[in-house]
């Protein structure tokens, strides 16, 4: 599988911005996918996940009620819209697959299969 992400930009704090993750090069059914990202000198840390065949999707504490994943199976394109963007949000975020529907260790970040490369999203206060 192949993962693009895309959509990352600077903003203000407070503003909104989505980004985007296509994939290809496979059957996605029994996929997870999500998105991480790292900030300079700072741990990699799950920001949120789906199961790409239902309804269940998980989120990092820092981001809940902010940001929301979702997926659009006919293009086979995952979304993550963030809403009222930090400071502390601004990052290198990634998108990430693993084809066995491991969710908790995919949030750990033990089990991905697949990385796209990373688009920043710069947060000015």
């Amino acid at each position: 599988v192949q993962l693009q992400a895309s959509g990352g930009g600077l903003v203000q704090a407070e503003d909104s911005l989505r980004l985007s993750c296509a994939a290809s090069g496979g059957t996605f059914n029994n996929y997870v996918m999500g998105w991480f990202r790292q900030a300079p000198g700072k741990e990699r840390e799950i920001v949120a996940a789906l199961r790409w065949s239902g309804d269940n999707t998980f989120y990092g504490d820092s981001v809940k009620g902010r940001f929301t994943i979702s997926r659009d199976a006919g293009k086979n394109t995952m979304y993550l819209q963030m809403n009222s963007l930090k400071p502390e949000d601004m990052a290198n975020y990634y998108c990430a697959a693993n084809k066995r529907g491991w969710i908790l260790a995919f949030m750990k970040g033990d089990a991905v299969d697949a990385w796209g490369q990373g688009t920043q999203v710069t947060v000015s206060s």
